[in-house]
């Protein structure tokens, strides 16, 4: 009989094992620009100081954060900063941090809500959160299939919107248009009127033949506006659709299931499935695609709050985080 050891691990292996099974999903930066909140599948915030780890003066000690808690019980899928919070979504909830405390390392939640949900039992995973900012509200999706939008000075759940089949997994505003989409697992983009709070268009992605990709499945696991153009993927390759048209335009020849893709000057960033960064051209050509540390990439962010701390960080299944200053190449890692 082969005795199995069951000696205990010493912090330090504990550490390494937490470590080797970590995954980074979600990423904001201060309003400052000067640091960066990340969020991981331990429901555990990081925070980095930029301005450190950037710094000529930088050490290892610099990569690391100034502060890590843990904000929820489940995975921390969405992180995003107000002018004067930071906003985090865990299993069922909404937490947020003063950004101001936590800079000081104050780990004390300013308040925490939980949308109406049908049942007490129900605890939906939180996937998206967005700012609407003409109605000063945030708008929620997630494991109900709904979309909750909550009013930012009251912190009153007002509306909720009904209509796709399986769970939301992107969120994005037209506040020009006063239009709202979502993006599914029923692999439906839905764009809603927030006003009235009815959905006025549905595109089933995976049913246009240049989209298609039966093997990945249907669902929609990222979506990004920018004027009347779209951008979305995940089963279905990642495509740029004309809004006025509901047509797309441009299909990426990008393998794997995109998690988060975004506009930036003219081009397109992306990740998913694969160790890259793509740098794609919106007529479809993919110019460039950049090494990372982790395996596979769940979130990008670029930070437009500081030309001094300006920068692309990129996470996924590691403990590391990478840091790019300039976008063709990793500058260094960040460290959880």
């Amino acid at each position: 009989m082969v005795m199995q050891s069951t000696a205990i691990k010493s912090p330090a292996q504990i550490t390494t094992l937490l470590h080797l099974h970590m995954s980074v999903f979600s990423q904001s930066f201060s309003p400052c620009g000067r640091f960066l909140a990340a969020g991981n599948n331990y429901g555990e915030i990081a925070v980095f100081s930029l301005s450190s780890a950037l710094s000529p003066d930088a050490t290892d000690l610099s990569q690391k954060p100034i502060l890590t808690f843990t904000a929820h019980e489940g995975p921390v899928f969405s992180l995003l900063s107000t002018d004067s919070h930071l906003l985090s979504a865990g299993n069922g909830e909404i937490s947020a941090w003063s950004w101001a405390e936590l800079i000081k390392r104050n780990t004390k939640a300013a308040w925490t809500k939980r949308p109406n949900y049908k049942s007490s039992l129900e605890i939906p995973e939180i996937n998206a959160m967005t700012i609407n900012p003409t109605e000063n509200s945030l708008v929620i999706g997630g494991g109900d299939n709904n979309i909750h939008i909550m009013d930012l000075e009251s912190g009153v759940f007002k509306s909720v919107l009904q209509g796709h089949t399986d769970y939301i997994h992107c969120l994005s505003v037209r506040e020009r248009e006063g239009e709202i989409l979502s993006g599914s697992e029923d692999g439906a983009v839905r764009i809603w009127d927030y006003r009235t709070g009815q959905s006025v268009h549905c595109i089933e992605v995976y049913k246009y033949e240049e989209c298609a990709r039966p093997q990945y499945g249907k669902w929609i696991s990222c979506l990004t506006t920018d004027s009347d153009w779209m951008l979305c993927g995940g089963g279905p390759s990642l495509s740029l659709w004309h809004l006025r048209s509901m047509s797309p335009t441009s299909i990426f020849p990008l393998s794997g299931c995109q998690r988060q893709a975004n506009f930036y000057q003219d081009m397109i960033l992306s990740v998913g499935e694969g160790q890259c960064v793509s740098h794609c051209l919106l007529g479809g050509e993919v110019k460039a695609q950049i090494p990372c540390t982790p395996h596979s990439l769940n979130t990008l962010a670029l930070n437009l709050n500081s030309t001094e701390h300006r920068v692309l960080t990129v996470g996924g299944s590691s403990h590391q985080m990478d840091v790019f200053t300039n976008l063709s190449y990793r500058t260094f890692s960040l460290s959880f």
